[in-house]
């Protein structure tokens, strides 16, 4: 009995040991195996919190709006006052008449006004080019280009239609000079003549009265609609504008600062 009772106290230490050991032992497994999820769950928090940091592309709805708004906007600045302002200037174009007129032995005279009941004219200008040789040129070809040059050193403040004299010009031809006039009792007495006539050509006997005398030889016009093109201060342009009945002929007169 007491060895009993002895191997009993040598055993029972020994055996509650070893459970202790297997208790912890499994308590440390079943700890290790707990905490892998928890790893898990941590590493998988890691990695969201990472892939949330990313930087996402960013996407506008209201691109498309608003590239249109800054379109309109640019349009908008292209018609504002400012923008027209710095644009250059435009070529401006109206209707006025020209009347060519001058004796059959002498010089070409070529008149603008606007109202062909007044003998108020805007430019009149006495060519040295005579009557009948441009009438030669007009028969001869369909295109008759006249050029006025001045020189821009000399005539540099003056205003286009007030340069008192040019240099002539005729399909290319230097022809001599064009001097700039004042209407007087014989112009005005021309165009007084033929104010009923709108278009047309035709002939002033010599008959015609002229203040206190009259014309020394009959005198040969042609009128028409000139179409008057301003380009810049430098160049303005009066093309011939003909009618829908008589197509062909083509006159322009140019004034041109050089």
């Amino acid at each position: 009995m007491p060895k009993i009772n002895a191997f009993r106290c040598f055993i029972l230490p020994c055996y509650s040991n070893s459970s202790d050991t297997a208790a912890s032992s499994s308590f440390t497994c079943g700890s290790s195996f707990s905490t892998a999820p928890v790893a898990t769950t941590s590493s998988n928090r890691i990695s969201n919190s990472l892939r949330d940091s990313q930087p996402q592309p960013k996407t506008h709805p209201e691109a498309s709006p608003r590239r249109d708004q800054d379109s309109e906007a640019d349009a908008s600045s292209i018609s504002s006052p400012r923008a027209q302002s710095l644009a250059p200037p435009r070529p401006s174009k109206t209707v006025v008449i020209g009347t060519i007129f001058g004796p059959r032995r002498g010089h070409v005279w070529f008149c603008i006004h606007h109202d062909r009941f007044s003998t108020k004219l805007c430019l009149l200008l006495e060519l040295s080019i005579p009557t009948n040789q441009l009438v030669k040129e007009m028969q001869s070809s369909e295109l008759v280009r006249i050029a006025l040059e001045c020189s821009s050193s000399a005539y540099a403040t003056c205003p286009l239609r007030s340069v008192p004299m040019w240099t002539l010009f005729c399909n290319g031809k230097k022809l001599g000079f064009a001097v700039r006039r004042k209407s007087n009792d014989q112009s005005r007495a021309i165009l007084k003549a033929i104010k009923s006539m709108t278009v047309g050509t035709g002939v002033i006997p010599a008959s015609l009265a002229v203040g206190q005398g009259q014309l020394s030889e009959e005198i040969m016009y042609m009128r028409a609609n000139y179409e008057h093109i301003v380009g810049s201060a430098n160049a303005e342009s009066f093309h011939l504008i003909s009618p829908d009945h008589c197509p062909g002929q083509e006159l322009s007169v140019f004034l041109l600062r050089s």
